[in-house]
């Protein structure tokens, strides 16, 4: 297998609409994109499909378990699969950036999001390919944890499906035309 692209999210219908799980809304999006349907991968502990995106197999996985215990499935399907850290594309919210913009790196901390701190943990490395979703700061002084377990507000629903289009677009430009290449299309689109 050429690549395994996750999307980040809580389960539950309770949070699907939530910026927390955005990540799976790509996913998800991609998912629709490449003709397959997400089922549950028991072994693993996920929702998985194998579709194909930018002319090759991937593996698309959704952890069944909550945010912050991701990683456990996230080997295991990359495992599963045979698939190193270097090929793993992980997508997730992130409110360091403003919401509405896409941003792409390999590595690096977890800037406090504790998803991507069990993803590095169960993979042994932060070395995996990173798109970050802008969702934005909390306004006020709304907790970062509350905020992001929040759906997003009628404005922000109204631009949504742009945004999981641009970061499903930069998923299969990631697959496509490598990491740099990406980036340069992506960040300078703010």
């Amino acid at each position: 297998m050429s690549a395994l692209v996750i999307g980040l999210g809580n389960p539950g219908e309770e949070y699907a609409l939530t910026r927390h799980n955005v990540g799976q809304m790509v996913l998800d999006e991609l998912a629709s994109r490449g003709g397959g349907a997400l089922s549950v991968h028991k072994r693993t502990r996920t929702r998985a499909a194998t579709v194909r995106l930018a002319g090759q197999p991937v593996v698309l996985g959704a952890p069944m378990s909550y945010m912050n215990v991701s990683g456990g499935p996230v080997s295991a399907l990359a495992k599963y699969h045979s698939v190193e850290p270097a090929s793993v594309i992980v997508i997730h919210d992130e409110l360091d950036i403003p919401f509405g913009q896409v941003r792409l790196k390999r590595g690096g901390g977890s800037g406090g999001h504790n998803g991507l701190k069990d993803v590095s943990k169960a993979l042994a490395t932060p070395d995996y390919v990173r798109i970050r979703v802008g969702i934005g700061r909390p306004p006020g002084r709304m907790d970062a944890a509350a905020f992001v377990l929040k759906p997003f507000s009628s404005t922000e629903r109204k631009e949504l499906p742009f945004l999981i289009d641009d970061a499903a677009d930069a998923v299969e430009a990631v697959l496509s035309d490598g990491l740099e290449a990406a980036q340069q299309r992506f960040h300078s689109k703010s």
